[in-house]
């Protein structure tokens, strides 16, 4: 009975052992998912204009660092990553942050830019409401991010709030690790001047936004 036993169980380590080899054989055998999509579109995207290759398949380190995590970053490594996307930061050079809410609700509405079909230098969109809600009279807009209703109405203008909302806009990861908000100043996508019209867009008294 005792060797009955012992040979069972030999046998059970051994069962147990071969699936271990197995799934470690299965796993090993895997293909890089990762890596054949990233040779699929280096050989069949075609750059023209200003979708270029490397808008395509180079990620910076902030980046690389976010898709390596999908699940987010823990505190210290995300809190690092938000220091060296704040340094990044351009504040406008006249020190004037406000343009014109006319020109931002325009650019807000705006979803084109950056395509094949463009030329290049052309002026983009922030096609802002497809991720937000900025203004009562629009229904026409995506919940991805929050609302922006009465931004300035709520949050007022003190410098500190400008400060904030023009670095937001131009790297939102300066704030927020990861964040899903384009880095509209930081990868080029609006101008300086473009810039300074969503601002006043989101902190003019008179614009849509804050009534």
């Amino acid at each position: 009975m005792k060797n009955l036993r012992i040979n069972s169980r030999i046998s059970h380590i051994s069962i147990l052992l071969l699936a271990i080899g197995s799934t470690a054989l299965v796993s090993a055998a895997e293909p890089d998912y990762a890596k054949a999509a990233l040779e699929m579109m280096k050989s069949d995207f075609k750059a023209k204009g200003p979708a270029t290759m490397e808008r395509m398949v180079q990620q910076d380190e902030a980046q690389a660092l976010c898709s390596a995590n999908p699940q987010g970053l823990k505190a210290k490594p995300a809190k690092k990553l938000e220091q060296a996307q704040l340094a990044t930061v351009k504040y406008p050079a006249d020190g004037q942050y406000m343009g014109d809410w006319k020109n931002g609700e325009k650019i807000a509405q705006n979803g084109r830019g950056m395509q094949s079909s463009d030329a290049m230098g052309s002026v983009n969109g922030g096609n802002c409401y497809a991720c937000h809600q900025m203004s009562k009279t629009e229904i026409s807009f995506g919940n991805i991010g929050p609302s922006l209703y009465q931004y300035g109405k709520l949050r007022g203008t003190s410098p500190e709030i400008v400060k904030y909302t023009w670095g937001k806009l131009y790297n939102a990861q300066a704030y927020n690790a990861c964040s899903r908000m384009p880095r509209f100043g930081h990868n080029g996508v609006l101008t300086e001047a473009q810039l300074k019209d969503v601002m006043a867009l989101l902190l003019d008294v008179e614009s849509p936004v804050n009534k």
